[in-house]
């Protein structure tokens, strides 16, 4: 199933992470999204190390809906440079990976 895609996305408090969760849902962009808390993440930035509290979204969706995932999490995400990677997965249960294309294809 080349047409599925998987998005990491982090995003600094519950609050945020479900804001855009439910936006992309809503918007049938993605046909779930993981919301989840207690992430810690180490990282560089300004020349500084970095330990923060995050949220980690899983976001299920397509490949034909990658650009506008991307538009809608740099719109409405509050870092200056959010995280978004796209990851094709090796390997998807049928049944769920035509869930997600009926749902997204809305």
């Amino acid at each position: 199933m080349r047409d599925i895609l998987v998005c990491l996305v982090t995003c600094p408090s519950k609050e945020v992470g479900t804001r855009l969760a439910t936006l992309l849902v809503e918007g049938r962009l993605a046909a779930c999204v993981n919301v989840i808390d207690g992430v810690q993440s180490v990282y560089h930035w300004q020349e500084q190390v970095v330990v923060d509290s995050e949220v980690q979204l899983v976001i299920k969706t397509t490949r034909a809906k990658l650009e506008q995932v991307q538009a809608k999490v740099l719109e409405h995400h509050p870092y200056e440079i959010p995280e978004f990677i796209a990851l094709e997965p090796v390997a998807t249960e049928p049944r769920y990976a035509h869930w997600i294309l009926g749902t997204v294809a809305g």
